[in-house]
């Protein structure tokens, strides 16, 4: 056969065969206890509790912005859906959940569910730990397969119209199906920390002083008996232990001295060594820690800036990814050119930087009105350009 009568060659991926070849058509758990992160991490931990919702919640507050062939839609069925995405559900209450499973797991799942008529008519957020993923004989996501006490719903990836999850991931360098938990990098720290709170209050429950010695001065070569030793040590235990017995004068019998003892600098030490740990959390979730009231960091001139910082380094890339999901995920189902973004001009947080901006733009004399109003992105007013 002649070299131009050869069939044309079909695109495909030239890794996918290896990926297919290690884990073709057998379902990939996660790697880490989702559950277990989420408790030690969001549950008992007041800083990154308060990290993760300080994102979450920030995201979630952007409206949405729609554009239509390359024109800003005020009314349309896919705003109504993000405003309103089930009878359960407002779209803020939605998303906070989606974002909040995107920080605690590196992945956030979303499910369509279509109307009679084949639009799709709401939407779910579905947890990180039932989900999984089964990889297709190219290498990616076949199916998915949500499980709930013993029973699970499967899902195709591939098919006619558009898939009914989306599957949004953080970066993962060791994972092929599923990304990769901010919080998870700071599990050491999450650890130290726990274990100083426990420290401290361990402390607290011992009438919060530090510990001393019972010492027996009496005479020489004398101990206490096994039965005065016993007596003794359940007498402080019941009646000098614990915060309610703070302050109570100790009665000592002949031959006892109490020794108190104070804090030694590696004791010290230990007290700093949790707030170093409770600023590494809030720095792997993107938080300054400035905003959450941790001691010791300056990174920021004052409260307004780091406040800045918080939206431009991690809730708009966040939100933005997001947007850029659910666009490629439902543009098509509701055809025509479909963009979604976020409002950012709505956020407060960014009003001086928005003002700064608007009078650069405002004062450069070889911009045209035309221009200045694109250069601002509000397009050109009725297509023409005025000078």
């Amino acid at each position: 056969m002649r070299w131009w009568k050869k069939a044309p060659e079909a695109k495909a991926s030239r890794t996918g065969p290896l990926i297919a070849f290690q884990r073709a058509g057998r379902p990939v758990w996660t790697p880490r206890n989702y559950a277990a992160l989420a408790r030690r991490g969001y549950e008992e931990n007041a800083v990154a509790y308060r990290a993760v919702r300080m994102v979450a919640e920030a995201a979630a507050s952007m409206a949405w912005i729609l554009t239509e062939d390359g024109r800003e839609a005020s009314e349309h069925p896919l705003l109504e859906l993000l405003r309103r995405p089930n009878p359960r559900q407002a779209g803020a209450d939605l998303f906070e959940a989606a974002y909040g499973h995107l920080m605690l797991s590196g992945n956030a799942y979303l499910e369509a569910v279509f109307g009679a008529d084949g639009e799709v008519a709401e939407l779910y957020a579905l947890r990180p730990d039932r989900m999984k993923v089964v990889p297709g004989a190219d290498g990616w996501a076949a199916a998915y397969e949500y499980a709930v006490a013993g029973r699970t719903a499967r899902f195709a990836a591939e098919g006619e119209g558009i898939c009914p999850i989306l599957h949004v991931t953080l970066f993962h360098p060791l994972d092929d199906h599923y990304g990769f938990a901010p919080l998870q990098a700071a599990q050491k720290a999450l650890d130290i920390h726990a274990e100083a709170a426990a420290w401290n209050k361990a402390l607290l429950d011992n009438a919060a002083r530090p510990s001393g010695a019972l010492v027996y001065e009496g005479p020489e070569h004398a101990n206490l008996s096994e039965d005065q030793f016993r007596r003794l040590k359940a007498e402080l235990a019941e009646n000098f232990e614990g915060a309610a017995n703070a302050g109570r004068p100790l009665l000592l019998e002949g031959g006892l001295s109490w020794q108190q003892m104070s804090l030694s600098p590696r004791e010290m030490d230990f007290l700093e060594l949790k707030n170093a740990a409770a600023r590494e959390i809030a720095l792997a979730v993107g938080v300054p820690p400035m905003l959450l009231g941790i001691p010791g960091d300056n990174t920021y001139s004052n409260y307004r800036e780091a406040n800045r910082a918080l939206w431009r380094q991690t809730v708009l890339p966040m939100a933005g990814r997001m947007a850029a999901a659910l666009t490629a995920w439902l543009a098509p189902a509701f055809r025509g050119r479909l963009a979604l973004a976020q409002d950012v001009d709505s956020v407060e947080a960014l009003t001086e930087e928005r003002a700064a901006r608007w009078k650069m733009v405002a004062e450069a004399p070889f911009l045209s009105d035309a221009e200045k109003r694109e250069a601002l992105g509000y397009g050109r007013q009725g297509g023409a350009e005025s000078e």
